[in-house]
């Protein structure tokens, strides 16, 4: 969420450096919601599919080691009072192990998903800014704003964007 965040600010920027910076009274203006773009639109939805499947192993994967340590969690409260000492330890450091490698690997997993998620997402953002910029010059806008706190409906090409997109 913070790299969609960071993303988000990055695209407003970019455009407030490509697009001009002051509009004249009776200038055209346009807004873009990249939020909605980024939710919604086919190249958006194809990049976090082909994510989905890219981590799709790894993940079932965690999922199966988390389920194992719960089995050896349990199986440890369950014989507590049966064990030795040292059946005791040594089944508590090889849960420990097992928990410090789990912990890595979900460690890892995200990392490597954040930065898989914003390579894809940033081939998105270049793909809709290209669209928004031939938009502007089609339709004579002066200005198109990206991610405004408030922007009149009238005003709001961003279903024209994700349309555009869907053709590329």
């Amino acid at each position: 969420m913070i790299a969609a965040r960071f993303l988000l600010r990055l695209l407003a920027l970019t455009s407030l450096l490509v697009l001009p910076w002051t509009v004249h009274a009776q200038g055209k203006i346009g807004f873009v919601n990249t939020e909605r773009i980024l939710r919604d639109s086919v190249p958006a939805q194809r990049a976090q599919k082909k994510i989905e499947a890219e981590f799709q192993k790894r993940d079932q994967e965690l999922g199966r080691t988390a389920e194992q340590l719960k089995r050896m969690q349990d199986e440890m409260e369950r014989s507590a009072v049966t064990l030795s000492d040292s059946q005791r330890r040594t089944k508590e450091r090889e849960f420990g192990e097992l928990n410090r490698e789990f912990q890595r690997k979900q460690r890892e997993f995200r990392e490597d998903l954040n930065q898989r998620r914003n390579e894809e997402l940033a081939r998105v953002v270049e793909q809709a800014n290209r669209v928004i910029r031939q938009i502007a010059a089609q339709e004579d806008f002066d200005v198109v704003l990206q991610d405004a706190v408030f922007a009149n409906p009238r005003i709001d090409i961003t279903e024209k964007v994700i349309k555009a997109l869907e053709d590329k």
